[in-house]
């Protein structure tokens, strides 16, 4: 049985990890490469920076960021924010990271996806969603629409189809960043997650409400999820409490549910 992977994710603005609710109302913590050390100590299975605010400012992605945090971390880092071109990418990997998010930009020019993956592999592109819950219609049948530039326009686009295109397209993984729960610490948004992971056939990462380790287990008994995003509880101050990687993977045992080793982290 594969294991389920719990990522780190973090939120990048001018070099720091900053945490929102729903997309709005961000306060930092502490520079990038600070909480990624301690994060990646504390025996995460991945991590994933985003440069939150890089595609909204129609700027590159902070590579110098990229370089700091590459240099404390040694499990899968993958990178989104800012990337518009085959240049980009290479620029993002040569600077230490492992994989490439897309986002606003493959909903502008979806052909970038396959670009990426075959320049670098399928392995390397990961196709970023922030979606919202919202009336279904002839045009959006989910009830999911897909938003671009840190939840600021949305497009019209239907999420599960969006998902399936881009499998088609070549991502690898699926990251489906939920915008009603982001920020809330309620629990991940369970049927959004569910639908894609049944349309598609590549991992799916879900993402957005995670507050305690039993939304976690939740995520991963009730939905095709490989991975889950746990960053609020890892170390945002909006929590009443925040938990260690290890506390939350003695959880997802208690519920039967595999997961990494330290020793298959680090192959030791």
């Amino acid at each position: 049985m594969l294991t389920k992977r719990l990522i780190a994710c973090f939120d990048i603005k001018n070099g720091m990890v900053t945490k929102a609710h729903k997309f709005q109302d961000n306060i930092d913590i502490d520079t990038a490469e600070n909480v990624a050390r301690r994060i990646y100590e504390d025996q995460i299975d991945e991590i994933i920076f985003y440069d939150i605010t890089a595609s909204f400012e129609k700027r590159k992605i902070d590579l110098e960021t990229v370089r700091k945090v590459a240099k404390h971390v040694f499990v899968p880092f993958t990178v989104g924010g800012g990337i518009r071109n085959l240049d980009d990418m290479y620029e993002v990997l040569k600077a230490g990271a492992e994989k490439i998010s897309i986002d606003s930009m493959a909903v502008r020019n979806p052909g970038i996806i396959r670009e990426g993956a075959m320049a670098f592999g399928r392995q390397c592109i990961v196709l970023s969603m922030q979606v919202k819950r919202v009336e279904k219609t002839f045009r959006i049948p989910s009830g999911y629409e897909i938003a671009i530039d840190g939840a600021r326009v949305f497009t019209g686009i239907d999420a599960v189809e969006w998902a399936k295109k881009g499998e088609e397209l070549g991502a690898g993984e699926i990251c489906v960043n939920s915008i009603d729960q982001d920020g809330t610490h309620s629990g991940y948004d369970i049927e959004i997650t569910s639908l894609i992971s049944r349309n598609v056939n590549i991992p799916v990462i879900a993402s957005g409400g995670a507050g305690k380790p039993e939304h976690v287990a939740e995520v991963f008994t009730k939905t095709g999820a490989s991975a889950a995003i746990i960053s609020s509880m890892l170390y945002s101050p909006r929590m009443d409490r925040n938990y260690s990687v290890k506390e939350i993977k003695d959880k997802l045992v208690e519920y039967k549910i595999p997961v990494r080793s330290w020793i298959e982290n680090y192959n030791i």
